[in-house]
């Protein structure tokens, strides 16, 4: 593991949208590439994957109806950027080499297989001095 980024690699960033039609005909019209929606019941949410071939990839998180994570980040705002996503090889060993440095991390939503990942494990993590983070893990 590099200890200069803690293994991690940035992979895309979160957009909490109440409603994810405008959000999809601005990023098409910056170029980017969305799938179909998908519901994953472990997460309680609904997502779309946006990839553009130049800027980084999007992910769209959306509301189910039910109570569920977005919620309250959706109160005030119908649309926000809320989190940054790594890739790692290993959620264990990249907290570790943070908190190794003396990064404050504090373990949000424990990791668990995502859908729009193929099941890898997904965790989210509060930084002190970035925010919060997720990690997917690639092994």
């Amino acid at each position: 593991m590099n200890p200069k980024n803690y293994g991690l690699e940035f992979h895309h960033f979160g957009m909490a949208v109440r409603n994810t039609d405008p959000t999809i005909k601005v990023l098409r019209g910056l170029g980017y590439r969305c799938d179909d929606e998908v519901y994953d019941p472990l997460q309680e949410v609904n997502l779309i994957w946006c990839e553009h071939d130049s800027m980084p990839a999007v992910e769209l998180v959306s509301p189910t109806g039910s109570p569920g994570p977005v919620d309250k980040i959706l109160e005030h705002s119908s649309e926000s950027v809320y989190h940054m996503c790594f890739a790692a090889q290993s959620i264990e060993d990249s907290i570790a080499a943070m908190k190794h440095d003396g990064v404050r991390v504090i373990p949000m939503v424990a990791a668990k297989p995502a859908v729009l990942f193929e099941n890898r494990p997904v965790g989210f993590y509060q930084l002190k001095g970035l925010g919060l983070i997720e990690i997917v893990e690639l092994a």
